[in-house]
């Protein structure tokens, strides 16, 4: 059993950056694979990005956010960030947390889910 945190959302410009930090406390943090969802309005919940259990965790990425997102984590601070860089309007939404026992891009693959934070970009 495990409790998220998410932090770091904000109001960014087109083009800027914002790095997302995920807060793990009541499991063994280190055995979750973890992901990030963003959720816009009128639009279903999305996957966005994911990494295993190894301290050199395989990573994964929607298409969409490939090659300007970051996922990674510190087992040591029981924490997985999302480096966000070369935002879009498109990235505007709730971006939520979520552990699993194996890492996989859908909502079914995650047990345990952060309560999100907002992410809004202007243009």
């Amino acid at each position: 059993q495990v409790q998220l945190v998410e932090s770091g959302g904000g109001l960014v410009q087109v083009g800027g950056s914002l790095r997302l930090s995920c807060a793990a406390s009541g499991g063994t943090f280190s055995s979750y694979a973890m992901a990030w969802f963003r959720q816009a309005p009128g639009k279903e919940r999305e996957f966005v990005a994911s990494i295993s259990t190894g301290s050199g965790g395989r990573t994964y990425y929607a298409n969409s956010v490939k090659g300007r997102f970051t996922i990674s984590r510190d087992n040591a601070k029981n924490t997985v960030f999302l480096q966000m860089n070369s935002l879009k309007p498109e990235d505007t939404a709730l971006y939520s947390c979520a552990a699993g026992w194996v890492v996989g891009t859908s909502v079914g693959s995650y047990d345990n889910w952060g309560q999100g934070t907002q992410v809004t970009v202007s243009s």
